[in-house]
């Protein structure tokens, strides 16, 4: 691991209280050198718990960087919590609202500057009923063509066994391990430079969390569904 990037006050202070969090779950980093040491990075992840923040921000600490997440503007306005995720570099995503192109521009900004951003494409917990990644928005698609960063796709397993967000159970005990694991970078470069259209976009997002659901299948040793699931319970096949 290289230099370990500074991050100040607040990414300290996240930092200690993360890194208990952490503890709760037996980690298992698996290939974590595909994460940049430096430079610009759009990491995209699947999202299974509450406890995916604390999980992965620990994860990419422990690898020298500070990730700056992606995340609903509402978890800016918890006490606290709120002011820690500002302070390290959160980026607030707006949905529905007049402020939803400010979110990407914040993002594209840290990009240019040479951060990490760390985004959870579904937006929300999956709602699969087997915890496969879901129907994704296109708004990492855009993320990647628009910056020629690295894309690393990633998965993590386990953290919803410890704190399922749907039942709101808490099972901390016993120890439940908790997977991550790195793919190699996505190559984008038969998708830029022709014209941004929806369908370019879904293209892309499709492509980018097939290689994430790819890789939790790699750590659930089970074959991956076809498509994703999307509202109502319906599957969607078609896939860039």
């Amino acid at each position: 691991m290289g230099k370990r990037e500074k991050g100040g006050f607040w990414v300290g202070l996240s930092a200690a209280v993360f890194y208990p969090v952490s503890w709760l779950g037996k980690r298992d980093y698996r290939h974590a050198d595909k994460l940049p040491t430096e430079g610009a990075a759009l990491l995209v992840m699947n999202h299974v718990s509450h406890l995916d923040p604390a999980s992965d921000a620990v994860f990419v600490h422990r690898n020298g960087r500070v990730p700056r997440f992606m995340a609903k503007d509402s978890l800016f306005r918890i006490p606290v919590f709120g002011k820690m995720l500002a302070g390290s570099g959160g980026i607030p995503v707006y949905r529905g609202s007049s402020d939803a192109r400010n979110s990407l521009s914040a993002a594209h900004e840290a990009l240019r500057d040479g951060k990490l951003v760390l985004i959870y494409p579904e937006g929300t917990i999956t709602k699969d009923p087997a915890g496969w990644p879901m129907w994704s928005r296109t708004g990492v698609a855009r993320l990647a063509l628009d910056n020629d960063v690295p894309v690393i796709p990633a998965a993590r397993w386990g953290t919803q066994r410890i704190w399922n967000g749907y039942d709101k159970k808490f099972r901390p005990f016993p120890r439940k391990q908790v997977v991550t694991i790195v793919g190699d970078p996505v190559d984008l470069s038969a998708y830029r430079g022709k014209p941004v259209t929806n369908q370019l976009l879904r293209e892309v997002t499709d492509l980018l969390m097939s290689r994430v659901r790819a890789l939790l299948a790699e750590i659930r040793e089970e074959p991956e569904p076809a498509g994703f699931f999307r509202a109502g319970g319906k599957r969607d096949a078609a896939e860039g």
